[in-house]
């Protein structure tokens, strides 16, 4: 027996996609605390989405006869240095952690709540979904040995993989110092990266000093978060000095200076602007996060429909899942079509824009592989109940309320 509703015949208890979705978004959106900055989280998803893409645009895996090489299309095609602009997104990420821990750890202490409590609540979501990569890839590491892989193709490999943990120890460790960089003007770390730039490229320094910039450079986008949660970035006047000082700044350091134009290591190029952080990185993140104080109005807007919230809202909540296993889905098709031989834009030089080409084409298959490794990994991000140290405003959905996420996976189901 059918049913007839305004959305045409169904069979009884089988909701329509559409509907689905838009109703499983509307509880999203009734279960999202009413004061929350939905611009903070649309930010933090953006960040994640620019990353995503852009490793999975310039990272480029070579077939060589029996090995995996990685390399660039920045390195042969220069001109698309632009593509690292867009999609070079850290300093946003940086900067909205700053503003979220500090605001996060100015209401633990108002609830009385320690610091122990809530470094613990704050680092568990980021190491638990970190333990389960690891465990994985070494293993992978060990079969991919044992059967007969080249020590090349290994190491290019895992070292891929890996990737990520970098940023995730610098944000830790900015994390567990938030209570001391909650009030740092970010000129004093910006001053640390102009002043080690200087002594070793203009005085011929020593290039390991480059390291102190891994701190100091991601510390200036935190403490901007920082500002932010003061109260001191509110003003659109703001968001219009950082980003045309820094643009400015940028542009001189790239066309006077010697710096690269690509804000992203480049294979056998002899500066790297990310690796570590150079002076040009550090301005070119203050455009973008001027870019980013501007846009929160927008941002506020666009995400009032229910849908487009619950899309968001998604994002954030898998974060860390999709930051930590966007370069295996890379890395899983590209071992995949091997068996299909040298295909074009997978693993093919990058020297050409018919690689280009190829390679968007590429990108929804990614995608798709990612959301295998979402299905089977997001429970290591979510799982478990929330620790108390977190604050329910903090909260990008209501305990109590249906999981988004597998709301919208019922919602897909005819």
């Amino acid at each position: 027996m059918r049913e007839t509703t305004t959305a045409g015949p169904v069979r009884r208890g089988v909701l329509p996609t559409r509907a689905g979705i838009r109703r499983a978004a509307g509880r999203v959106d009734a279960g999202t605390p009413p004061d929350r900055d939905r611009a903070v989280d649309a930010l933090r998803a953006l960040a994640i989405l620019g990353v995503v893409m852009g490793h999975w645009l310039v990272t480029a895996l070579v077939a060589d006869g029996g090995t995996l090489r990685a390399e660039s299309p920045l390195g042969p095609m220069p001109w698309l240095a632009p593509v690292s602009w867009a999609f070079q997104t850290l300093a946003v990420f940086f900067m909205v952690g700053g503003h979220v821990a500090t605001k996060g750890h100015a209401s633990a202490r108002a609830r009385g709540v320690t610091y122990g409590a809530w470094l613990r609540a704050r680092l568990a979501r980021l190491f638990v979904p970190v333990a389960a990569m690891t465990g994985l890839w070494a293993v992978v590491a060990v079969c991919l040995l044992l059967g007969g892989a080249s020590f090349t193709t290994v190491h290019t490999v895992v070292k891929l993989a890996l990737s990520p943990l970098w940023f995730l120890l610098v944000f830790a460790a900015l994390t567990a110092a938030t209570p001391v960089l909650a009030r740092l003007n970010p000129l004093w770390p910006l001053a640390v990266v102009l002043h080690v730039d200087l002594v070793r490229f203009g005085l011929g320094g020593p290039s390991w000093l480059g390291w102190v910039n891994v701190a100091a450079g991601w510390l200036v986008p935190y403490t901007l978060g920082a500002a932010w949660t003061r109260g001191e970035l509110e003003r659109r006047r703001a968001g219009w000095i950082l980003c045309g000082a820094g643009a400015g700044a940028t542009a001189v350091l790239v066309a006077w200076a010697g710096y690269p134009a690509s804000m992203v290591g480049v294979p056998g190029a002899a500066v790297s602007n990310l690796n570590p952080p150079t002076l040009a990185a550090v301005t070119f993140g203050l455009a973008q996060c001027g870019a980013a104080l501007l846009l929160r109005d927008r941002l506020r807007r666009a995400v009032r429909g229910p849908v487009v919230w619950a899309a968001v809202a998604l994002a954030n909540l898998s974060a860390m899942t999709v930051f930590l296993w966007h370069q295996t889905a890379l890395m899983a098709t590209t071992a995949t079509g091997l068996l299909a031989g040298r295909l074009p834009g997978l693993h093919t030089v990058p020297d050409d824009l018919g690689w280009v080409a190829a390679r968007l084409l590429w990108l929804p298959v990614f995608a798709a592989v990612l959301a295998v490794c979402w299905t089977a990994f997001h429970g290591f991000e979510s799982g478990g109940r929330r620790p108390r140290a977190e604050p329910a405003d903090s909260r990008v959905v209501r305990i109590g309320r249906p999981p988004h996420s597998q709301e919208l996976r019922k919602a897909g189901r005819v």
